[in-house]
């Protein structure tokens, strides 16, 4: 076990960011599963804004969460009505 201050200290804080970053990835995750069961634009506008900040705070790598947002995306234009244009873009 770590002897010196900054290390029992670098130690609390990483155990506090890894438990938060892992709510928000857990959360992530629900939000995709809500879509891809029920594929309507509230649930995608909501997984959207949230994959997008989880992004920005570098929780999730960006690339990841385009390619997310563009399989749901499909998935609902797939799932809408044949003849309707849809106005989600991934």
């Amino acid at each position: 076990m770590a002897i010196h201050k900054d290390v029992k200290k670098r130690l609390k804080t990483s155990l506090k960011a890894r438990m938060h970053n892992r709510e928000i990835k857990t959360h992530s995750k629900t939000l995709i599963k809500n879509v891809e069961t029920n594929p309507v634009p509230e649930n995608l506008k909501k997984m959207y804004s949230h994959l997008d900040k989880a992004s920005r705070k570098k929780i999730i790598h960006k690339n990841r969460a385009s390619r997310i947002k563009s399989r749901l995306a499909k998935l609902l234009n797939k799932t809408s009505k044949p003849g309707a244009e849809s106005t989600v873009k991934a």
